[in-house]
Order: C-alpha cells, then structure tokens, then sequence
C-alpha cells in the first residue's frame, strides 16, 4: 500500500491502539495526512486534538461516508470495538459496535476503493484450538461475543477480498502492553495494570491465576507490526485476514519477577475473576508466527525483559514517580 497517496483514517483513536497509531503515522507521512475520529473527543492536553480529528459513530453509515469522502480517504485502520471483558457484560452492544461497525467500514471501503487494516486478536480461538503454538489456519471456535465478532470480522473481511477486491488486512493481536493508554476492559489487562501498581503502591491483585500463560506485545512492536503489515506487497500476503504476531510467552507470576529487578519490594497476590479467568483460559498458551515472519518479514524488538524495563521507566516518567 502507497500511504503517500491519499489520507488515512484511524477510527477508535482515543483506544490503547489509536492513541499511540496515530502519532506514529503522523510522524511517517506527515500530521496533515492523518485523520483522527472517535465517538468520544479527545481532551484539549491530548496529542491527538492537535490534528485533524472527526467525531464519528462507526455504527453510522453516512457519518463514515461523509468522512472519507471530505478528507480524500484512501486507507482506514478501523480500531474502534467493544473488548473481551466488557463485551460479555454488553453482548448486544459488542455485536452492534463490533460486526455493525466493521461491515459499514468495509462497505465505504469498497465504494471509495480504500485499504483496510482489521485488528483481529487471539480472542479468535476458543478451547478447541490447540493452544501450544496455535496455528495460522486451525480450529476456531470462541466461546465470547467478543472473539465471535473477531471470527466473524476475519471471515467478513476475506469475504470482501475476494467477492469485491477490497485489500482488507489483519493482525490476530495478543495482550497489549503500553504506558500510554490506560486499560480498555479485556482479559489481558492485568500485564497494565500490574505496572501502574508497581510503581504507584508495590503491591498488585491480578485477577487472573498465577499460571495463566498468554501471549504479549509491546506495544512499539504492534505499531511496527501493523505499519508494516500495511505497507508490505500485496502479492506477499497468502494470508490477509489475519496473521498471527506475538512477541513473548508470560505469567502473572512471571512478570513480577521481571519487575523486581528494577522494583525489588514488589508484591503481588490473587483475586480471581472467574469471568475473565474462563475467557483466558480458552485462548492460546502461545501463537505459531512463522506465516508472519515469512510473508512480510515481522519480528519483534521487545523480548520480556526489554519490555519490562523499557516499561517501567516511561511509566514512571509519565506519571511523576521514582522507581
């Protein structure tokens, strides 16, 4: 994809993801290229109301037509949905926002011929996937409206692919770690909060078991990775909808002993959320990447250890206190 041609839209850019995507796109084709819409408006200190920014309903067919029309759209990262968590709290909500959202996106996509970037996330799988280095192509069957709407969303995107030729892309995305963005309401949020807590009290109460293995990203890697996903040579891509990343493997009780390193009197201790806890352990353990690497060249910067203390710093810095 040539992003130097016309505009892109991030819709969901007040979200974990959009918040820290559209800085970086602005900062790769320039502030003016980059339009910024969510159904909520930015705070007048935030990075994001000093460019361009729309406020759009997704759900909403002729605000989205409007909107790329008036600002010469060509490619659309469509981040806006309802997470894990919160959309089983909101099942109705998550499948309005969620499925209603992404087939208008598509839809102005094919009618204005614009590239279309889908996060899909490992919420996609569900108990009777494998869940040791889960495969590309294997078995998915969620048990959550959430990781329905992520299926449904993948299959709906190849869908357009091939019945109209709408250059839809994806990543299957796992827990995203950031100091930018407070947490949004999914099952990964712990590896957040965990952080602020360090810092602020030196003490945390995961809501997850001890052993819970899932699948983490930093978040510098899943802004590389979806800016290179995006630019990569369509002919490279055999699998559009959706690939997946992963950067490290961890535990609850694994990432406070990386923390301590650098925050030696950290604890930590367990109040388990039976909701979330049955979602996590329906996901993968860790994810098979190679059709990633070898499609368009991803690999992560960020190991646990470099997360962690890259982490930890910006975080401090961010909210005014002392390691």
């Amino acid at each position: 994809m040539d992003v130097n041609d016309r505009r892109i839209l991030v819709t969901g850019a007040l979200g974990q993801i959009g918040s820290e995507l559209v800085p970086a796109l602005r900062a790769r084709v320039g502030p003016a290229r980059v339009v910024a819409s969510d159904i909520r408006m930015p705070r007048p200190d935030s990075p994001l109301s000093e460019g361009l920014f729309e406020h759009v309903d997704c759900t909403e067919l002729r605000q989205i037509q409007d909107l790329v029309r008036r600002h010469d759209i060509g490619a659309i990262y469509h981040l806006a949905g309802v997470l894990s968590a919160v959309g089983e709290d909101w099942p109705h909500v998550a499948w309005d926002v969620n499925m209603g959202g992404l087939y208008r996106i598509l839809e102005v996509a094919r009618q204005n011929r614009c590239v279309l970037f889908f996060p899909s996330s490992i919420g996609a799988f569900g108990p009777t996937t494998p869940r040791e280095r889960t495969p590309q192509d294997t078995l998915q069957r969620p048990q959550t409206i959430y990781g329905i709407t992520k299926v449904a969303g993948e299959l709906l995107c190849d869908y357009y692919a091939r019945r109209f030729g709408v250059d839809t892309r994806g990543l299957r995305l796992p827990g995203i770690i950031s100091y930018v963005a407070p947490p949004g309401g999914g099952t990964t949020d712990y590896a957040v909060e965990i952080f602020h807590h360090a810092i602020r009290y030196r003490r945390y109460t995961c809501f997850l078991r001890a052993d819970t293995r899932l699948d983490m990203m930093y978040m510098p890697d899943t802004l590389r990775a979806i800016i290179a996903l995006m630019e990569a040579e369509p002919v490279r891509l055999h699998h559009r909808n959706a690939f997946n990343v992963t950067a490290m493997s961890i535990t609850p009780a694994e990432l406070p002993q990386a923390i301590r390193r650098h925050v030696p009197e950290f604890v930590i201790d367990y109040r388990i959320d039976p909701v979330r806890q049955a979602i996590a352990d329906s996901w993968p353990r860790s994810l098979d990447d190679s059709a990633a690497r070898a499609q368009w060249g991803w690999a992560p910067a960020y190991d646990l250890e470099a997360m962690t203390a890259d982490m930890l710093e910006r975080l401090a810095e961010r909210l005014g206190n002392e390691l």
